[in-house]
């Protein structure tokens, strides 16, 4: 059994959407920042750190969007999120998704000048980070739907991601991830 603990709009979307695309039935467990639900007792028994996303596992508590989408992709193979029997190419999604939360992440609070100096080179023209839509894709995504609303960069600043941006919005996977979490209400920490 899966239970998911999620913040709409937080990073929690990214493993929302995992859960989505691999089919996996789950019961999703939506917190608030407002109301302190991260704060609770109960939830610091289960993530110490108070964050989401977390994903309990038949009891045990994961947490970290790359440690979930990774299990997500590993658990249920069929759904194609990671490259299969090939540990150059797993290696590469492990280095994107570092790479997202090491670097792009933390560049969304320094600014736009300076995520316009990481962010949209490393995609480059390629139609997914790999080569063929994965959980990398998933991560990068939501990254880049939170600095669009958060930053608010003019149209054309970013245009692979833009295109990627576009791409993963026709996603069913994706589609029905935004439409859970507006239902819940969206209240971002700035």
């Amino acid at each position: 059994m899966l239970t998911f603990y999620f913040a709409p709009g937080s990073s929690s979307m990214a493993p929302h959407i995992g859960l989505h695309e691999v089919g996996a039935p789950f019961e999703p467990r939506p917190m608030s920042f407002k109301n302190g639900d991260l704060r609770r007792p109960e939830y610091l028994a289960l993530n110490r750190e108070g964050k989401v996303p977390t994903l309990v596992i038949d009891g045990r508590p994961l947490t970290e969007v790359a440690a979930i989408l990774y299990y997500l992709a590993r658990r249920f193979p069929a759904a194609g999120l990671l490259p299969k029997d090939d540990p150059e190419a797993e290696g590469q999604a492990i280095s994107w998704m570092s790479f997202i939360a090491s670097t792009l992440h933390p560049a969304r609070v320094r600014g736009l000048d300076h995520v316009k100096v990481v962010y949209d080179r490393r995609l480059g023209q390629n139609e997914w980070a790999l080569g063929r839509y994965s959980i990398v894709d998933i991560h990068l995504f939501r990254l880049h739907w939170r600095i669009l609303g958060s930053l608010k960069p003019e149209p054309g600043t970013f245009p692979n991601l833009q295109r990627h941006h576009d791409q993963m919005m026709r996603r069913p996977a994706v589609q029905r991830t935004l439409e859970i979490e507006r239902a819940v209400g969206y209240e971002l920490p700035a």
